[in-house]
């Protein structure tokens, strides 16, 4: 049997639907990590006593140790094989649930997230080369089922949260202590398919695999970081500031805000498990174009209306789903021997521009803020710096797909859009 025989048998078979579950699972334990935090964190900041400026920092120690983690994830995989590299991202969100289960003190817990963060970022790489490796028919539909299930827990993970911190076992409350080690300990279920899988690519010979100085002196890879990065900074800054910018801009109730958040995130689900054989059938360099030409005109569409136009926030969500999801899958099939160092640059590389815009919408909401605030509006500054803000957010969005179409240019002349 030869090589592409034994991957084609890897990927079909009983043997395929242990991936599936494996990848399926994965992302929903992955949403559940990431967003169980927003009940815990006042519970947490109460019992350490902790400031704002501590919980800033301890969010944005995690995220150094996420992107830590998206480094070396794809050389480990190569190096010691992608099953033992998916095997110990499981583990250690295992063990980071029981070390946050048992810290008592604020130096501990903080030790103990940074070491679920690499858990975090070693998962998000493996699952996506997984992907890569797996989803060699009806890729794009495939990506998007996969991240699907990551949205779908990132929607009920913070009522789950909430629930079980206050529920009891054996007379006590289980507390943010007692959830986090619940949550995370969901981890070990895909180790068990994990061990009797066989996972393709791991047989791939290393001289055989496109090396990271050959992959970045490809155009198309500096292409993919950008419009990664513009994406991902909309999707996440609409997540961080759209309660904010509805409750002080708009005079918005807390409930009405988030219930708006909420329909965002579904808007946002549901076009991952509905678009995902668009982007097969249109292609997905002409997806990204339109999916993030659409979120970004619905963002700067909702601005320019006002408050009666608020929904349109929500429906950018639609936009900007599938645009990760969809990069991945590009990058699965132009570069099928050489996805785990594809996928690492460009979420790696992603993560720190991410960082960087997310504070970019901070310093101009701030800065419009200064410029327009007087003794006699005091507001009339505020608004238009959150206004300003959104307006960076939706202009991420609209440059999302700008770059796109000068990438499918770009392959359009050399005959390889994809």
């Amino acid at each position: 049997m030869n090589a592409n025989q034994q991957a084609s048998s890897i990927v079909s078979g009983k043997n395929y639907y242990l991936l599936l579950v494996i990848v399926f699972t994965g992302f929903l334990i992955f949403g559940f990590s990431e967003n169980i935090k927003g009940p815990a964190i006042p519970r947490i900041q109460t019992d350490f006593a902790l400031d704002e400026w501590q919980i800033g920092s301890l969010l944005s120690l995690n995220s150094l140790g996420y992107l830590l983690a998206c480094s070396f994830t794809g050389v480990m995989a190569r190096k010691y094989g992608l099953k033992l590299t998916s095997l110990i991202a499981f583990g250690f969100m295992v063990v980071s649930g029981i070390l946050i289960a048992l810290s008592q003190h604020f130096f501990s817990f903080a030790s103990s997230y940074f070491f679920m963060y690499i858990g975090n970022g070693m998962l998000e790489i493996a699952l996506a080369i997984l992907g890569a490796r797996i989803f060699v028919r009806n890729t794009g539909m495939m990506m998007n089922l996969a991240h699907f299930f990551y949205g779908l827990s990132s929607i009920v993970a913070p009522v789950i949260a909430s629930s079980l911190m206050g529920a009891a076992l054996f007379g006590t409350e289980l507390g943010w202590r007692g959830m986090y080690l619940l949550m995370l300990s969901l981890a070990a279920l895909p180790m068990i398919p994990a061990l009797v899988t066989r996972f393709p690519g791991d047989d791939v010979a290393v001289e055989h695999q496109i090396t990271l100085k050959a992959y970045a002196r490809d155009p198309v890879a500096w292409f993919m970081v950008v419009i990664l990065s513009f994406g991902v900074v909309s999707e996440l800054s609409i997540g961080s500031w759209l309660v904010n910018f509805l409750e002080k801009a708009y005079q918005w109730e807390m409930t009405s805000a988030a219930g708006m958040l909420s329909l965002f995130f579904l808007c946002f689900t549901l076009a991952r498990l509905v678009l995902g054989p668009l982007t097969d059938k249109i292609g997905f360099v002409v997806s990204l174009i339109v999916l993030s030409a659409f979120s970004g005109i619905c963002s700067l569409a909702a601005i320019a209306v006002g408050p009666s136009g608020a929904f349109l926030f929500a429906l950018a969500g639609v936009g900007i789903a599938p645009i990760y999801p969809t990069v991945m899958a590009f990058l699965a099939k132009r570069y099928p021997n050489g996805s785990d160092t594809a996928i690492t640059f460009t979420v790696t590389l992603m993560g720190i521009a991410s960082v960087i815009g997310n504070f970019l919408v901070g310093a101009i909401t701030d800065g419009f803020k200064l410029m327009f605030s007087d003794a006699a509006h005091p507001n009339e500054g505020l608004i238009k710096g959150l206004q300003a803000g959104y307006v960076f957010i939706g202009g991420c969005a609209l440059l999302c797909s700008i770059v796109s179409f000068m990438l499918y240019r770009w392959l359009r002349k050399r005959d390889e859009v994809l």
